[in-house]
């Protein structure tokens, strides 16, 4: 990891979508639903920035999910969860790297870990979950420090399931997500 988070992305704020915007999209999840008489939640952003959040980074993670086939507690072997790993792109760049904790880290030392708060169904059942994560540890004084959120916005792919015969066998799915970095 060579590359570096340019400085003035670390300072860039934006106090999220404009009036505007918001009530474009709320009129676009309107029109959607009477279309096609369902909802779109999971096709569009959730609206999960917080009075007052600025947005200071967007990054593409490109990477997998990690998942386990272990015994769940009624004793059947099922894949669960075990970690992503994932690299930061920002420009073609790589400027980071993600995995467990959750933990996101820049090439300037600076890392974040954070915890989900709220979440919302992928556009598919095979995409991650859409999610609004709290920053619960700081790491170094590079672009990341002044995060207090991440969002993980249009997923592709990072679900598995299927059959688990091997206690200890890994699977590694493929996914790909936007991260959303935010301070107050």
């Amino acid at each position: 990891m060579h590359d570096t988070v340019p400085m003035q992305l670390a300072h860039k704020r934006s106090h999220g979508p404009s009036g505007a915007v918001r009530v474009l999209a709320i009129l676009g999840l309107l029109l959607c639903g009477f279309i096609t008489g369902t909802t779109c939640a999971a096709d569009a952003a959730p609206n999960l920035l917080t009075a007052g959040d600025a947005t200071v980074l967007s990054v593409r993670g490109e990477g997998v999910q990690l998942y386990n086939c272990a015994a769940d507690t009624s004793g059947k072997l099922t894949w669960q969860f075990r970690e992503p790993l994932a690299t930061l792109i920002f420009n073609g760049k790589t400027v980071g790297r993600h995995f467990a904790g959750p933990t996101w880290e820049f090439a300037d030392r600076s890392a974040v870990v954070a915890k989900v708060v709220s979440q919302q169904p992928g556009a598919t059942k095979k995409d991650l979950a859409l999610l609004k994560l709290e920053v619960v540890d700081h790491q170094g004084s590079g672009a990341l420090s002044k995060v207090v959120s991440v969002q993980r916005l249009n997923t592709r792919g990072g679900v598995f399931s299927g059959a688990c015969t091997q206690a200890g066998a890994i699977h590694v799915e493929p996914y790909s997500a936007d991260y959303l970095f935010t301070a107050e």
